[in-house]
């Protein structure tokens, strides 16, 4: 009777095994690629029209840090102590500040502390594991998303500018033109 089953079944497998009522498959998906990501994690490739999707949202902290806010499509974050396999929609984040992975994830919410993005742009990019570790794939490419941020914390005082050392304001968009010590300009620009 088992094996009439499992003739039968194909691969969506015989019985009620797995996690039963949640809508995702128990068997193994997708096949194992060359390809591997930064860590040395292959990739599992599956079709598009099954594939895990993610975007991600940064945005600033009000008190420091940055919210980091996940979308998800035809995925489930698994939970800690998952078996390590395969199984269709599951598995974990991982979160990457300039290609350095700073967390794993097993929610859509998480708050990237401040001293992880410095001054400057960055790439904050999050990509989908399955539970064994493997990368999902579509078309060879890694099912991720990036954003692109810029962190302007206040930094050491600027070298204070000749104006500023004479007392003069400095120009600023939207002033009158400086004339530079010859005169008042009037206002179509010109010296009087």
């Amino acid at each position: 009777m088992l094996a009439v089953c499992a003739l039968l079944a194909g691969t969506a497998g015989c019985g009620s095994g797995g996690a039963a009522g949640d809508g995702v498959s128990p068997t193994p998906v997708g096949r194992v690629l060359d390809g591997r990501d930064q860590e040395g994690r292959p990739y599992r490739e599956v079709e598009r029209k099954d594939a895990p999707g993610v975007g991600i949202e940064v945005q600033p902290d009000a008190v420091g840090g940055w919210d980091v806010r996940l979308t998800v499509r035809r995925f489930r974050f698994s939970p800690a102590g998952a078996a390590a396999r395969p199984v269709a929609g599951r598995g974990v984040a991982h979160l990457y500040v300039d290609g350095r992975l700073v967390a794993r994830l097993r929610a859509r919410d998480h708050r990237l502390a401040d001293e992880l993005v410095p001054r400057g742009t960055h790439h904050v990019t999050v990509r989908l594991y399955a539970d064994d570790g493997t990368v999902w794939a579509v078309d060879g490419a890694p099912v991720e998303s990036t954003a692109d941020i810029t962190a302007s914390k206040p930094g050491p005082d600027p070298v204070p500018s000749a104006d500023a050392r004479r007392g003069t304001p400095p120009d600023t968009a939207g002033d009158r033109p400086r004339t530079r010590g010859r005169g008042s300009p009037d206002r179509a620009g010109k010296a009087s």
